[in-house]
């Protein structure tokens, strides 16, 4: 107890009034043993804090488990108790060893926990931690011997198993979230599978890094590859801007050939229509419609030359010598 000294000088004291008020005469040796026994029964009195759960043993057997609060237990050899933290969550670092919180906090490395051969044949220096907390006191406390070195073996085993099936690149970028949940996912069957009372909260990867002896190669290759990102999003952006304009001009170059299209449509349908009206007022007068014709024809082709037309049924009153000269220049100098 705690406050053993305390509680046996309180025994004591009580004993020496009762053997003062009662004028008891014992000998020393049995005042002694009297109080050893009393003070051994106390000794089963035990407190179990709010975020424990105390677990009772008698003969190293499990017997019962008891509340927050105060109790009584048979004093020990008969019964023990153990008193294991179910609220609180427990943390692990593997790969690596924290030194000093810091400020700046200081880190050693463990490679033999560290390194790791990944699906495509690199090695990789992973470090993280895990964190866990007990679901079941009693599978806790006598399933499992060693309890934290098993958890530690099973999550070091599990996430190289998970990282030998991942390939580098996954490793160090864009995967790191799915090799997370993939080893919590692994972890936690291996641990139901012994019955071990323990649930994984977080498997959280800290550090993933090449060795020191190729990480500069590793960078480069990183660099590379992020030049070939950067050069990829360039060309997708000036192909978006791009299409946008060569569509444009295409659909427009095919709105105007519509068009062209339909304009010639529209004026052969206006020509047919109009030879067809042409045609048919030949029909009905031929004559009439050929000499219209021919004469709207020779006024496009000769519009500044002065023409006389005579009738051929009247030219036989014509004179036979007609003054055309003369009323050819008078028409010439109107013409001027």
């Amino acid at each position: 107890m705690n406050n053993g000294s305390e509680l046996e000088k309180l025994i004591s004291d009580i004993l020496r009034d009762f053997k003062n008020k009662t004028n008891l005469k014992l000998p020393g040796a049995s005042f002694i043993v009297i109080i050893l026994v009393i003070l051994w029964l106390l000794s089963g009195i035990y407190t179990v804090a709010p975020d424990e759960i105390g677990v009772v043993k008698k003969f190293g057997k499990f017997e019962y488990t008891t509340n927050p609060g105060l109790h009584y237990r048979l004093p020990y050899p008969i019964e023990s108790v153990l008193k294991p933290k179910v609220a609180a969550i427990q943390k692990m670092e593997i790969g690596y060893r924290t030194i000093s919180i810091g400020p700046p906090a200081v880190y050693r490395n463990v490679e033999k926990e560290s390194l790791m051969l990944t699906g495509d044949e690199n090695i990789v220096s992973v470090q993280f931690i895990l964190q866990y907390k007990i679901k079941d006191p009693i599978a806790y406390l006598f399933n499992v011997k060693n309890v934290r070195k098993t958890v530690k073996d099973v999550a070091e085993a599990a996430m190289r198993e998970v990282i030998g099936k991942t390939n580098i690149d996954e490793v160090l970028t864009s995967g790191k979230f799915k090799v997370q949940q993939d080893v919590k996912y692994e972890i936690q069957s291996v641990l139901d599978y012994y019955n071990a009372g323990i649930i994984v909260e977080v498997v959280q990867l800290q550090d993933v890094h090449p060795p020191k002896s190729v990480i500069q190669a590793f960078r480069d290759v990183a660099s590379a590859k992020e030049d070939k990102v950067k050069i990829i999003n360039e060309s997708e952006g000036y192909r978006n801007d791009i299409l946008p304009k060569a569509n444009g001009d295409a659909q427009k170059m095919i709105n105007q050939a519509i068009a062209y299209k339909q304009s010639k449509i529209l004026k052969a349908e206006g020509d047919t229509n109009r030879f067809l009206q042409i045609l048919k007022q030949y029909e009905k007068a031929k004559d009439i419609t050929r000499t219209r014709l021919y004469l709207e024809t020779m006024e496009n082709l000769l519009p500044n030359v002065t023409k006389i037309i005579i009738d051929k049924d009247s030219s036989k009153n014509i004179t036979k010598v007609l003054p055309l000269k003369n009323f050819l220049d008078i028409n010439k100098q109107e013409i001027k």
